[in-house]
């Protein structure tokens, strides 16, 4: 009842909640844009740096500080979809709420203050009702008096006749009667008046403000409920932010500086060794030096056959030293023979010939047949101006030309499997036309399948070329740690001496590559010889065990049915094919797809 004469402040405070509550909506709209905006940008700045595809960056992220910046990456693009859940849950349980609650607010406050000025507007009527009802009464009476004292006068006056006499009587009393019925009429209308404006401002009124009143009140709590859920929304997204950011964490703490050395080193090492000592130049003994070095040319033609010079496997000299440096070696007398290996190479065989000892060639014979060879300093230069490469990579170090045969091997192998299994699908279809001729005519498929065999030959003829090339390159590499490559045994059978003298006069007594090669490693034997029987392959070590979490039933070519909790040897990682190469037991091996195995490698065979 305290603001029942307050009706337009009301009106006018009502109206300013409902601007506060459209004014917050604004306020939570921007910042949903913002969430968004941000988010985007989060995403975007997460593709810009992701490694492109089949390109350069790629491969760099092999070593884990790489990987952790990518699972960065990864986590970041989370990150900002969590700020898109609290755009979108803003817009749902704010924004979108509220502005509904306000079009409700709205038409409710219209009909509260539309009863309100009916109210107030009847009010008015009634007042205006007994203004104008005591307006005639007041009018009345002064008429009455009037008519009473003009009677009065003429009934006094004795020059008047009895008739206007008698006629101003009459007009007295009608006036008097006139002024009875007026005041009958107001007092009528006044006890009305009382009577609606007890009502309106004990009834009417306090009734409208009293919805008012919630109506405001309601928007109060409205508005306060939204508040608690825009903490609430991004109150809901913490754990998950947190998640992120404990992921990103994790990824740092992977961090392993000594495995990326690791990486580098196995990435870019040539298998060269670096140069020995250079002997002192006794230029007060011309004479005894040129008979030295023409009694060293006669021994190393008596003892072997003219090395070839243009051979792509010949031993070369450290390939950085500069050309003046060399050009100041070429008098130099001959060096000393390195000493012998403490061990042989694995590849050799344990009582294989030894490779005689010889003296080094002169360092002017040497220069000049390292720039008579099949130069890999042209090949240099034609991968700078984006020329391909030989085809047996004979331009690279040899433990990188190992590892560009083995990836064509392998790619090779994954060809011929493709192949295979589109020959077997056919070989099943043209099966089931043979059985069931309305389906269709087996000897439409005749010719594909002579296309495919012709196509296996080929990649087999591809495989064996460039496993021979392999062989011969990790005859010459040092002792590894690694898995043996794919050798040929009638290769080793028929030319044991010049494998094992390569190995053992290449190592040095630490394993690493040296600069000498005997003159055994030129005589390879031709490579029909060697392809006939290439498939009659050493086996391989294992190098750790699997567990088969899933029956799989080998069915195509080169596959092994296992049986789920069978435990087997593994004798080949996965190549990124998604294939893993496994053992039973002496005679039985095979692949395995490696998502249906587990993998327990032993750290020692890596």
């Amino acid at each position: 009842y305290s603001l029942q004469d307050q009706f337009d402040n009301l009106e006018k405070h009502t109206q300013w909640g409902i601007d506060v509550l459209e004014k917050y909506i604004k306020f939570v709209k921007e910042r949903t844009e913002i969430e968004l905006s941000y988010a985007k940008q989060l995403r975007n700045l997460s593709k810009k740096y992701q490694p492109k595809k089949n390109s350069k960056e790629e491969e760099e992220y092999r070593y884990t500080s790489t990987r952790a910046f990518l699972a960065t990456l990864n986590e970041m693009n989370d990150y900002a979809g969590q700020h898109e859940v609290i755009s979108e849950n803003m817009t749902s349980l704010i924004t979108g709420e509220l502005t509904r609650y306000v079009q409700e607010l709205k038409q409710e406050r219209k009909s509260h203050f539309h009863d309100g000025r009916k109210a107030q507007q009847h009010i008015e009527t009634c007042w205006k009702q007994l203004e104008a009802s005591k307006r005639r009464f007041e009018r009345d009476c002064k008429e009455a008096d009037r008519a009473q004292q003009y009677f009065e006068k003429m009934d006094a006056d004795i020059n008047v006749t009895k008739a206007d006499v008698e006629k101003a009587r009459q007009q007295a009393q009608l006036r008097h009667q006139m002024a009875e019925d007026s005041k009958a009429e107001y007092s009528s209308t006044l006890q009305k008046f009382n009577s609606e404006q007890h009502e309106h401002y004990y009834t009417h009124i306090p009734n409208i403000f009293q919805k008012i009143q919630e109506m405001e009140e309601r928007r109060i709590v409205r508005i306060g409920e939204s508040m608690k859920t825009f903490a609430e929304v991004d109150r809901q997204v913490i754990p998950i932010i947190g998640k992120c950011l404990d992921e990103i964490t994790k990824a740092a703490e992977s961090v392993d500086h000594k495995n990326d050395s690791q990486m580098v080193i196995e990435a870019f090492k040539s298998g060269f060794e670096p140069p020995g000592d250079i002997d002192f130049e006794d230029f007060t003994q011309p004479m005894k030096r040129t008979v030295s070095e023409s009694s060293l040319s006669n021994s190393r033609g008596d003892g072997k056959s003219e090395p070839k010079f243009g051979s792509k496997s010949k031993g070369k000299l450290w390939p950085f030293i500069k050309k003046n440096k060399l050009m100041s070696l070429l008098t130099s007398p001959h060096q000393p023979p390195p000493p012998p290996p403490a061990s042989a190479s694995p590849s050799a065989v344990p009582n294989g010939p030894q490779s005689p000892k010889q003296q080094k060639e002169p360092l002017s014979h040497r220069f000049n047949e390292f720039m008579t060879s099949k130069p890999k300093i042209h090949c240099f230069r034609s991968l700078k101006r984006g020329g391909a490469g030989p085809e047996d990579f004979s331009n690279l170090p040899p433990e990188q030309r190992r590892k560009k045969l083995q990836q064509k091997v392998d790619e090779l192998n994954r060809d011929i499997q493709k192949e295979m299994d589109q020959r077997d699908a056919l070989t099943k279809m043209k099966d089931v036309y043979i059985k069931n001729p309305q389906m269709g005519d087996a000897a439409s498929v005749d010719h594909r399948l002579a296309e495919l065999g012709q196509n296996i030959e080929k990649l087999r003829l591809e495989v064996q070329k460039f496993e021979g090339w392999l062989a011969e390159v990790e005859g010459r590499l040092p002792a590894r740690t690694e898995q043996p490559r794919r050798q040929s045994g009638v290769y080793e059978a028929q030319n044991p001496s010049g494998v094992n003298s390569c190995a053992q006069d290449r190592e040095s007594p630490d394993g690493s590559y040296t600069e000498e090669q005997s003159q055994e490693t030129e005589m390879k034997l031709p490579a029909t010889d060697f392809d006939d029987e290439f498939d009659d392959e050493e086996p391989l070590p294992t190098i750790g065990t699997c567990k088969a979490l899933y029956t799989f039933e080998g069915q195509n070519e080169g596959t092994i049915s296992v049986a789920e909790g069978e435990m087997l040897y593994v004798i080949e990682e996965d190549k990124g094919d998604g294939w893993t190469r496994i053992r039973r037991n002496e005679d039985e091996e095979g692949y395995v797809p490696t998502s249906y195995v587990e993998v327990y490698l032993d750290k020692n065979a890596k």
